[in-house]
């Protein structure tokens, strides 16, 4: 059993390459090995998120402060609120991250997965007018 304790972990600022905005992360790599888990607590300023992603394996997105602003490719901006998971499925295109008015974190839960970094999410597509 591996256990992470907080004080040890490293605090990153959001990679501007992948994220629009600004925030933090917290790698946990490694948590269990069969299948393979990796945890990312991030923390996202007002109107920061992520660039549109895909990962090989599922995702769940654990919104502990704020609310997650959310989009899969070809469906609607949604928004889920602290205490509320979003499942992402495999190899499904999406974007995360905090609303226009107020920070957010989530904790994201990656089970056997690889990410796939792809274009920047426009303002039009955050705002919800590009969908």
């Amino acid at each position: 059993m591996n256990v992470l304790h907080p004080a040890g972990l490293a605090v990153e600022p959001l990679d501007p390459t992948t994220f629009t905005g600004t925030g933090t992360l917290v790698r946990m790599v490694g948590v269990c090995q069969s299948p393979n888990i990796n945890v990312l607590r991030v923390s996202f300023e007002r109107r920061a998120r992520t660039d549109w992603h895909a990962h090989s394996g599922p995702q769940l997105l654990l919104v502990i402060e704020g609310t997650c602003r959310f989009q899969r490719a070809g469906g609607p901006v949604q928004q889920v609120a602290a205490g509320g998971v979003v499942a992402i499925e495999p190899n499904e295109v999406h974007w995360h991250g905090a609303t226009p008015d107020a920070p957010m974190t989530h904790v994201a839960v990656n089970v056997d997965a690889e990410t796939s970094w792809l274009e920047k999410v426009t303002d039009e597509e955050y705002s919800g007018e590009g969908s």
